[in-house]
């Protein structure tokens, strides 16, 4: 299968040149490009309320990525509600964690963080069960996250603060590209809903995660690269292992 024109459904680095793709472009002389396929839109504060959730019932906030930071905050300032100096933030990584900076002042307040991993923040969650905790989330999260806080028996409430839809691909020449690259199940259903008439054929799929993985099972497609696996922990990595491979095939 040659591989020449790549379409990545993420946004283009700030500096594509220095960027691990920008140096995998150079390298075996690829056309890669770049279009976001889901776009975040927040929940207004009118639909919020609707979910009859107070804010100042909970005493801890559990953060697994920036876009829940801004839209909390967001929400907060759209309900007039004044965040006090004594909520405690969990979140998925450190710097998730110095995000907060944007939105309050970071020594003052009390701030627990991991690495990347919520089976790490489960643990410092953990120390922490008898706070009442607020889970800011998508419409579209993962499921393993609300099941882990269940197996911790801590009280918690999930808050769906934003939502992630499509956007709008029409202007796109989905034909042009050899390999599609995915990294949630959101641009999977973004795929379809824009080319409902799409067919595979000779165009190579790759993914990255277990939860986009399966979701590109679900909707038939063939894959063809996966990300991330114990020799190539990221999908520019793990692009160059296929290529190399399929160069010394002939």
């Amino acid at each position: 299968m040659k591989i020449k024109n790549i379409l990545i459904s993420q946004p283009q680095p700030s500096d594509f040149e220095k960027s691990p793709y920008g140096e995998l472009s150079k390298k075996l002389n690829l056309n890669i490009e770049f279009r976001k396929f889901i776009k975040i839109e927040g929940i207004t504060a009118k639909d919020f309320r609707q979910a009859r959730i107070n804010l100042l019932d909970y005493t801890a906030v559990i953060f697994t990525s920036r876009n829940a930071v801004d839209h909390y905050f967001r929400i907060a300032k759209e309900m007039r509600t004044e965040i006090p100096d004594s909520m405690k933030y969990f979140c998925i990584s450190e710097s998730t964690a110095y995000y907060l900076q944007k939105y309050i002042q970071y020594r003052k307040r009390k701030i627990f963080h991991s690495k990347e991993s919520f089976d790490v923040l489960s643990e410092l969650i953990k120390k922490h069960k008898t706070e009442k905790f607020l889970l800011p989330c998508s419409d579209i999260h993962k499921a393993e996250i609300p099941d882990i806080l269940d197996s911790l028996k801590v009280t918690y409430k999930k808050a769906i603060i934003y939502k992630t839809i499509a956007n709008d691909l029409s202007d796109l020449d989905i034909k042009r590209f050899d390999l599609l690259v995915f990294f949630s199940p959101s641009g999977i259903k973004s795929l379809f809903k824009n080319f409902p008439n799409f067919k595979q054929n000779s165009c190579a799929i790759g993914v990255f995660g277990p939860s986009t993985t399966k979701a590109a099972e679900d909707a038939g497609l063939k894959l063809t690269i996966l990300a991330p696996t114990c020799t190539a922990p990221s999908m520019t990595m793990a692009i160059e292992q296929y290529l190399s491979g399929e160069k010394k095939k002939g």
